[in-house]
């Protein structure tokens, strides 16, 4: 059974998501970059004209309105990435991932898609979900009722423009747990289920490479759903060690809709 998230109304800041720095130097990916930076998607993913269709709003009776662990007794988890920073440095995890046959679940900030808008393609050729991590990515839960929700609808339209959906998933800005209005707001804009998250990464900050590895190896359980961010050169370095320690222990890394369905 899983677990909703204690603390529904609480509304408090989570160091996973507090800061939107990313990297200045962007990391290569493999293949050549095209002009915009959203490079060559890696092996596995589909070529040109055979694009992925984007999932709408995961919808499954029975499962907590906010979500924050899938089932404990199967062998995956879910990475889910803050969706924001230099798409080159994107593009570079996104063909990690791929490389280890991995699906990852990308909540991607509006604004972000406003200046990299081939992203949200690229996304979904890869075999990876897309979501809504609001506009503007500001503390959601401190703000008006009419703002929080003009920040969900905001990405909601970008989504819908690039894709055709708003996306498989709503991810609360600068938080990890949504109140009850944000709750509620975000169900009025289409999402049934508010994402959250067991493990923070703490890769946001910065720590580097082995330090982003050694925390998520030592606390992710089946089931995990993790918060980890692109744009953060630390973090594709450290995803393919992540990946080949949750293989040494029996587990595959999935879509977040994959785990809880």
């Amino acid at each position: 059974m899983l677990r909703a998230a204690s603390a529904v109304t609480a509304g408090a800041l989570a160091s996973g998501c507090a800061t939107a720095r990313t990297d200045t130097a962007p990391v290569r990916a493999s293949g050549s970059p095209s002009a915009d930076g959203t490079g060559s998607p890696g092996p596995g993913t589909r070529p040109s004209g055979a694009a992925r269709a984007a999932r709408p709003p995961t919808r499954a009776p029975g499962l907590p309105v906010q979500i924050q662990h899938g089932p404990p007794r199967g062998n995956a988890v879910a990475l889910t990435f803050h969706g924001q920073g230099d798409a080159r440095t994107a593009t570079a995890l996104l063909g990690e991932a791929e490389r280890a046959g991995a699906r990852v679940t990308v909540l991607a900030v509006g604004s972000w898609l406003d200046e990299q808008p081939r992203m949200a393609r690229r996304v979904l050729d890869g075999g990876h979900e897309l979501g809504n991590h609001t506009q503007r990515h500001l503390d959601i839960c401190a703000l008006a009722a009419d703002e929080a929700y003009a920040e969900i609808t905001g990405c909601a339209d970008r989504l819908r423009k690039l894709t055709g959906t708003i996306g498989s998933w709503f991810r609360p800005s600068r938080t990890r747990y949504a109140t009850a209005l944000v709750t509620r707001l975000a169900r009025e804009a289409g999402y049934p289920h508010v994402l959250s998250y067991d493990v923070d990464s703490l890769d946001a900050d910065d720590p580097g490479a082995p330090a982003v590895q050694r925390t998520v190896l030592d606390r992710v359980r089946p089931g995990s759903i993790v918060s980890l961010h692109l744009g953060h050169a630390g973090t594709v370095a450290a995803l393919p060690p992540i990946l080949d320690g949750l293989h040494r222990r029996g587990l595959r890394a999935v879509t977040t809709t994959e785990l809880v369905t």
